[in-house]
């Protein structure tokens, strides 16, 4: 399974299992309401500041799992095993949110 960054996907590995990432409007919503960030952007501001929190990681990284088709909980995900731990996890957080507002590849005549 291979992600595809020009679709927003974004890869990682949970209890050795490749799992793709993607943020739906659906979840980008939801996340805005549970982090607490009063725009999109302002959320996209505190990940380039550094000023996020491990709860913003592990609610991105979900969102991002649901998007991609995992039907795991939060619970779940605080148990599970990420391949290059918290650092990878803010990673894939961060590269999400990245890909969720870059502009689309130009169209191919």
């Amino acid at each position: 399974m291979s992600a595809n960054p020009w679709a927003g996907e974004v890869g990682l590995t949970l209890d050795g299992r490749a799992h793709v990432l993607k943020l739906t409007l659906g979840a980008l919503a939801g996340l805005e309401a549970r982090l607490g960030a009063e725009t999109l952007p302002a959320l996209v501001e505190r990940f380039e500041q550094g000023r996020f929190a491990a709860r913003d990681v592990l609610e991105l990284v979900a969102a991002g799992l649901r998007g991609g088709g995992w039907r795991g909980e939060m619970a779940d995900l605080l148990e599970a095993d990420i391949k290059g731990g918290p650092v990878e996890a803010a990673r894939v957080a961060a590269r999400l949110l990245s890909l969720a507002f870059a502009p689309p590849p130009p169209e191919r005549p």
